[in-house]
């Protein structure tokens, strides 16, 4: 199983688009850290009725850009 089967597993419980207080929970963090993610694009988001909806693939490529950084990191201290 590799990490992108993994990742959707993990958020089996979330629909196709998320809202903002679903990415609060799935990363554990504060509502005005994820609307300042949203704001500054470090999170892709689409605004629908002056709404932020997060479909799952933007939140993936986030989660994954923070991953592969931690990789790069890692394997730069290793070196």
């Amino acid at each position: 199983m590799n990490t992108q089967d993994n990742m959707q597993i993990f958020l089996s419980d979330y629909g196709d688009i998320l809202q903002p207080e679903d990415v609060q929970k799935i990363l554990h963090t504060g509502r005005n850290t994820v609307y300042r993610y949203l704001a500054e694009g470090k999170i892709r988001s689409l605004r629908i009725a002056g709404k932020y909806r997060i479909p799952k693939t933007y939140l993936y490529d986030f989660i994954y850009q923070g991953y592969e950084q931690d990789s790069d990191n890692i394997d730069k201290r290793e070196a």
